[in-house]
């Protein structure tokens, strides 16, 4: 089948998952059209972690060598006794990841991974993305589908797909507006120069601390130049769900008063931390209407405790490639395809997310003699492989479509 009797496909969103998506269309031949709402292309800066089953996906799009320039490859994670800073190792992820899953972990600036998805779309269809195209209106008929812009221009094509993140105006389009439910938890999230820190809050580690009604991650960022740090804690005099609004040093200072030391630092080497509303949404039991679907936060927004929600994107985005590829002669049955193979695996990670919450802030992890022994119990070989191995061990390229 040549180009021209492709299906053409505009995607709604230039995060990760529609970045992803665009890249592994354009790879297959497909005619594709990116409407970005931002008026320039850029990520907000913030960590990810990307376990081997994303990078499975990024790898084998050819983004191996820009990817590691700029990633930290993961030694492994590391639990941390929110009072003493006593420490327990929760698994090895630096040539282990490799020899079991075939893939690295890595840390990687969110903005850093935006850029080498964004320069490899570009590079291979210059005009395949369009800014300050905000989306207001989706219609679709037997004969394709139809996008009108806030300035008033419309865009059509034979498919749509909202990658448009968790506030999507495509999910609102066909679904109507969603009920997310506060968490009772807010974050902190901020990026710290690492030559603020001193050398062992530096190290390539993903540190997870963990404390009653409270946990603290952080990890080195962009070839170890930068450190991530997100504080979340339970809270409710704070729901708004933006990843833009600031905080104050103080204020993330006085929320985690009583922690050790090294927290203490990572906080007050902070330059402007900000803080957002988690919000809990039940996975979507349908995201696909005919011509038009769903991926990443619009149809599966998790909480981050799986550290998965970029991981989720980019499979979403790989998978709904191969499937359009597999039934070429039938373009709307390739969009049900992809919704059926990743619901339950997306369902899963949002409620495993959920789940993880309730772990890291237990009332156990109050004292040291008491945490010693949850700590142990909760993060086992056993309890880690079941909670992990699923993740980690997923295949993009062998998943039936």
């Amino acid at each position: 089948m040549n180009q021209a009797s492709l299906p053409t496909i505009l995607i709604a969103g230039a995060g990760l998952g529609g970045l992803t998506a665009a890249l592994a269309l354009l790879r297959r031949g497909y005619r594709v059209r990116v409407l970005e709402q931002a008026p320039q292309l850029r990520e907000l800066g913030a960590g990810i972690q990307l376990s081997a089953n994303a990078n499975r996906a990024l790898f084998n799009l050819g983004l191996e060598k820009p990817l590691m320039e700029v990633a930290c490859p993961a030694a492994g994670k590391r639990i941390r006794l929110w009072s003493t800073g006593q420490t327990w190792p929760l698994f090895d992820l630096g040539s282990e990841s490799v020899q079991r899953y075939g893939y690295p972990y890595l840390t990687v600036y969110r903005a850093d991974l935006h850029r080498v998805l964004a320069e490899a779309v570009l590079a291979t269809a210059p005009d395949a993305i369009r800014i300050n195209a905000r989306v207001e209106g989706v219609e679709q008929d037997a004969g394709g589908v139809r996008v009108t812009l806030a300035d008033g221009s419309v865009e059509t094509a034979d498919l749509l797909v909202g990658a448009d993140g968790v506030h999507s105006r495509v999910r609102a389009a066909l679904f109507g507006d969603d009920k997310p439910v506060f968490s009772g938890a807010l974050a902190w999230r901020g990026v710290i120069p690492a030559e603020r820190l001193p050398a062992h809050l530096c190290e390539p580690y993903g540190v997870n601390w963990v404390g009653p009604g409270a946990h603290v991650i952080h990890y080195p960022l962009r070839r170890g130049k930068l450190v991530n740090f997100v504080g979340i804690l339970e809270r409710d005099d704070w729901q708004i769900e933006s990843w833009t609004q600031q905080g104050s040093v103080d204020e993330c200072a006085r929320d985690f008063a009583g922690w050790h030391e090294d927290v203490q630092t990572l906080i007050r080497s902070l330059e402007t931390p900000f803080k957002w509303a988690l919000m809990v949404r039940e996975p979507m039991t349908q995201w696909t209407r005919a011509r038009v679907t769903l991926l990443g936060d619009a149809c599966h927004p998790t909480l981050p405790m799986l550290a998965s929600g970029a991981a989720m994107a980019i499979e979403d985005g790989y998978i709904l490639a191969r499937s359009l590829d597999a039934h070429r002669d039938d373009p709307l049955l390739a969009l049900q395809r992809y919704e059926d193979v990743r619901k339950e695996r997306t369902a899963r990670v949002v409620r495993g997310s959920a789940e993880n919450a309730k772990r890291f802030h237990n009332p156990e992890l109050a004292h040291a003699a008491g945490a010693a022994a949850y700590v142990e119990r909760e993060w086992s070989e056993d309890r880690v492989r079941a909670r992990y191995e699923w993740l980690f061990t997923y295949d993009v390229d062998r998943v039936e479509v």
